[in-house]
This record gives structure tokens, sequence and C-alpha cells, in this order.
């Protein structure tokens, strides 16, 4: 059969199956071991289980369940609503200062779980309400708090990160400070659209009145919620950046640390914890089955010839790498129209890593624009997960509608971001190349 067909065959196979309802993990193993059966006879159906065996016995994935169970420490012990509390004196006083602090209070927390949907849910249960209770926009509030958790895969430690590099042989430190500026870039650019909303339309951001504002004191003491989230985020990060340790024994240092940081916060209850690893348990097991099955479907279109195909056939369309990598970015981008950040992953990195590393371009500079590529999914309609976790703790009076219009102008903020990112690429490799040499 021609590889064109079979490409065809194969892909429109995988978009039935998803289309019916039936699991991205099923279907992707479903797919992977018919195709290997059609192409290559029934001995070598064997391919897909000895990727799954290579999968489970990755070092480098242990660090998943860790820093998962970290984010539900934090997210269930009161860390982060100490955080919000803490950027709700600071940033009250100023237009749109309660929005621009819960888009920062998102990369913090970003920082110390590496997950969007605690972010996203966490200050939907408590910025939401606190925003429109102070009379800001309900368009400009249902846009910021998705956009801010959208942030989480994006600034280390990122789950999102340390999965493509274990599909992509890619070292996850590097992957890690090459996300740093990136995410500070998107968190500027969505500060910056904030504070010009509110400076053209006063009324949609208003700033808190002057007998409602924190005094000096009450500043000073909320500080003191800060002091262990960050010290967690300098030892998590700073001991995978000076190489001290592992990313898998900086995820152990991370759940420890917010075990620490629940005590200190007198909420280190077992209820607390019996929920964490529930939660870290429900979640890891859900990576886990994409992650087999992406290695699965990734190893029969390696082996079936199918990836070099299609990796020739692109290669071929031109001879620009911007324009490619515009491709790969944009079809990324609709699918995270329509699926999650993890099956999005999935599927689009056996087709697209092959033709990156084609490419004159660096590996890191493709692996963070590509992870970007995929948060992009989480608030873009109609299906961005981060819009219906928001919908599900948002006031009844709250549409899907307004959530999915309020999205879109922080979908352009990392538009702009992405456009930034290929013009100058030096904004991801410098910091990587100057710590980690």
């Amino acid at each position: 059969m021609e590889p064109g067909l079979l490409v065809a065959l194969t892909f429109g196979a995988l978009l039935v199956l998803l289309a019916l309802g039936i699991p991205v993990a099923f279907s992707l193993f479903a797919v992977a071991l018919v195709t290997a059966l059609f192409v290559k006879g029934a001995s070598f159906s064997a391919v897909a289980y000895v990727a799954t065996f290579g999968t489970l016995t990755k070092d480098v994935y242990l660090a998943i369940p860790l820093f998962i169970f970290m984010a539900a420490i934090l997210e269930f012990s009161g860390v982060v609503s100490n955080l919000y509390e803490a950027a709700y004196k600071w940033s009250g006083a100023f237009r749109g200062g309660l929005a621009i602090g819960t888009l920062v209070v998102s990369a913090v927390l970003a920082a110390m779980s590496g997950l969007g949907a605690t972010a996203t849910v966490t200050l939907g249960v408590l910025a939401l309400p606190e925003m429109l209770r102070r009379g800001y926009d309900k368009h400009l509030v249902v846009g910021c708090i998705p956009a801010g958790g959208a942030l989480g895969p994006i600034i280390p430690p990122s789950i999102v990160m340390i999965i493509l590099a274990g599909l992509t042989g890619l070292s996850v430190g590097r992957l890690f400070i090459g996300g740093i500026l990136p995410g500070l870039l998107i968190l500027a650019f969505g500060a910056g659209y904030i504070a010009v909303a509110a400076l053209v339309r006063p009324s949609i951001a208003p700033a808190l009145p002057p007998e409602l504002r924190a005094t000096w004191l009450d500043k000073i003491r909320v500080l003191r919620y800060t002091l262990a989230p960050i010290l967690l985020i300098v030892a998590v990060l700073g001991s995978i950046y000076t190489g001290v340790v592992t990313p898998t024994e900086a995820g152990a240092m991370g759940a420890g640390g917010a075990i620490v940081c629940a005590a200190i916060n007198r909420r280190l209850k077992w209820t607390a914890m019996r929920q964490a690893m529930q939660q870290a348990t429900q979640t890891t097991a859900m990576v886990m089955w994409l992650l087999c099955a992406g290695a699965a479907f990734a190893t029969v279109m390696q082996v079936t010839g199918l990836s070099a195909f299609i990796r020739d056939s692109l290669l071929a369309l031109t001879t620009s790498p911007l324009l490619l990598v515009g491709l790969m970015m944009s079809v990324a981008i609709v699918l995270g129209c329509f699926m999650d950040a993890g099956a999005n992953l999935m599927i689009c990195v056996p087709i697209f890593w092959p033709v990156a590393v084609a490419l004159p371009v660096d590996p890191i500079w493709w692996g963070v624009l590509f992870t970007i590529a995929l948060c992009l999914g989480y608030i873009t309609p109609p299906f961005g997960m981060n819009l219906f976790y928001l919908k599900g703790v948002a006031p009844a009076n709250i549409t899907i509608g307004d959530i999915y219009r309020g999205s879109i102008p922080f979908v352009l903020v990392y538009f702009a971001a992405i456009i930034v990112l290929i013009v100058v690429p030096g904004v991801v490799t410098w910091l990587p190349n100057l710590m980690m040499k």
C-alpha cells in the first residue's frame, strides 16, 4: 500500500475512534496494533509491548507522581488561598490589580505544581467571586483565570515538559530553564493587557475604595504566607539548575516541601493527605496510560516508515524552517481546540519530532514553543479544558459563552508571545545556554 494512503487510513481511523468517544489511550493502542499487524504481520505486534515496557521503566517519569502529589498537597492545604490573600492586599489598590494579582498567583502556583487545572479551579473558587463582588467586568475575570492557569505547564517544573523530554530524549533541566523567560513574557503580556484595558475603560477593573485597602502593616504581615512557597520554588528549581539533584529527586524534594508548607500553615491533616494521594494516584494513572499508548503509537509509526514519510513530505513543502515550525505549532493549536494537552502531545510528537530534528533549529527552542502551543489549547474554544474547569466552579449566571468571550483577548496574548519567541528564539535559548553549558 502506498505510504500516503496508509498515513491517511491510520490517522483517519484515529480520528474516528476519538469522535466515537473512545479514550485517547485506547484509541492510540488500537491504531498502533492494527497498523503493525497490517504492515508487518502478527509477529510484529510485540513491538507495542516492548514500547510500553520501555515507557514504564523510564526513570524520568518517576517525577510525574511526585510533582502531581506536590500540587495536590498545595491545593488541599490552603497554601494557594494564602498566596491569593497576599496578592489581594498588595494589588487591590490599583486598577486591574486583582486580575493582575490573579495572574501572578497562577504563575507562582505553576512553579510549584506544573499543572494548569490546579490554578484554574482553585482561583476560580477564590478569585472569581471576589473580583465580581468588587465590580470587575465578568468577561475580564473569566478570561484571566483560565489564562493564568494555562501557565502551569510552561513555567517549571512542568509535567508536560517531563513527558515531552521522555518522548524525545531532550534534557528535562534545559526544557525547564527554557520555559522560565517565555512564561514570564506571557505573564507580562497578560498583565499589560489588563493594565491597558483598565486604563482605557476604568469601569471594568476598578481599584478598591480607600476604606477597603490594606494598611502597610497588613501587607507586611501577609508576606509571611509567601515565604514557604517561594523557598519551595527556589529549592526545587535551584537544585535542578545547579545539578545537585535530578528532576526525579527534585520532585521528591517538592513533595516533601509541600508537606512542610502545609504543616507551617497548620493544615497538615489526614483528610488533606488522603485527598492528595487519591488525586495524585488517579492523575498519574491517566498520564501513564497516555504515555504507554503514545510510546506504542510512536514506535509503530517509526518502524513502519510512516514517520519518515511524513517527515520527508513536510520537508518537501518548503525550505523555510520557520514556516515549518509555524505549521507544526498551528496544527498543535488547532488540535488543542478539541482535545486536552496530553492527548495532543501523544498524537503530535511522533509526527513532528522527526521533522524538528531535521530542521536547523535548536531542539530546546522547539520543545518550549511546542509546549506553549499545547498550553494555548487550554483556553481556546470550543473545548479548552481550563474554560470548562472554570465553568464547573463559576456562579450560575456565568455562561460558557461569557467564558469563551473572556478568553479571546488572552488567546491573542499567547499568540503574541509565540510570535515573539519565533522571531527572537534567544528568549528561550539564552538562559539554558548560560546556566547549563
